[in-house]
């Protein structure tokens, strides 16, 4: 029975990985894993030690501390504020907006944040 906390990492895991363009078989290569690992910690199946988080925040590039982002003391998700879901990660669409995003080179990135602040303030 998987645990809430590590189906959480696990979900983290794979929306950075995905947010970097990266595979499954990438991401095991990178730290000496096979790709069915990096599948079973994803789906919280199996949990990710200490030691094995620290080396895939480190090809991720991002801090430990940000697999556990959005989780409340008693390990759940924190209810979201205003109108966001409380899982923007979760959605898909989400996700290819914000790579897009940050694919767009800055000054072009820039008029289009003002641009949807401006639709947004509209609405």
């Amino acid at each position: 029975m998987k645990h809430p906390v590590d189906a959480y990492v696990g979900q983290r895991i794979r929306h950075r990985r995905w947010m970097l363009g990266m595979t499954q078989q990438q991401l095991g290569d990178a730290v000496g894993i096979k790709f069915q690992q990096i599948q079973k910690y994803e789906t919280g199946m199996n949990r990710v030690s200490a030691s094995r988080l620290w080396d895939i925040a480190s090809v991720l590039d991002v801090p430990v501390s940000f697999f556990f982002d959005g989780l409340s003391e008693d390990g759940e998700k924190r209810e979201s504020k205003g109108d966001l879901p409380t899982d923007l990660f979760a959605d898909k669409e989400a996700l290819e907006l914000i790579r897009s995003y940050y694919a767009i080179p800055p000054e072009q990135r820039r008029r289009l944040f003002d641009l949807a602040r401006v639709l947004s303030d509209a609405a």
